[in-house]
């Protein structure tokens, strides 16, 4: 059997003023998923449960994500997380805090 990406989906996301890099992974995430319709898997008969979805974070600091969580995010099918640094920060000097901008990348494999 071959694993064969049917789908790519890139999003972003931040959190503007809490440091949150978890909640910005998670709005990129979601802003990715908003982006795409799998329609073709009800079309073509395939259980969504066994979808393979891979799902990329870039983020400045990847030891402050929780996986778990991204992963918790999503409806249906196989995940997996990975975390690496990427995305940005963007410090305010005015205010004292960090802009957490988040990227995500999520595939959808089906085995044929």
């Amino acid at each position: 059997m071959t694993e064969k990406r049917a789908i790519l989906e890139m999003g972003a996301g931040n959190d503007l003023h809490g440091g949150d890099y978890t909640k910005a992974a998670l709005r990129a995430v979601q802003d990715a998923m908003h982006h795409s319709s799998l329609s073709f898997v009800h079309t073509l008969g395939i259980d969504k449960s066994q979808m393979l979805v891979n799902v990329t974070i870039g983020v400045q600091r990847p030891d402050k994500v929780d996986a778990d969580a991204v992963k918790a995010s999503f409806p249906t099918g196989v995940v997996s997380v990975e975390v690496h640094k990427g995305g940005l920060d963007v410090p305010d000097e005015v205010v004292g805090d960090v802009a957490v901008i988040a990227s995500a990348a999520i595939e959808v494999l089906l085995v044929t």
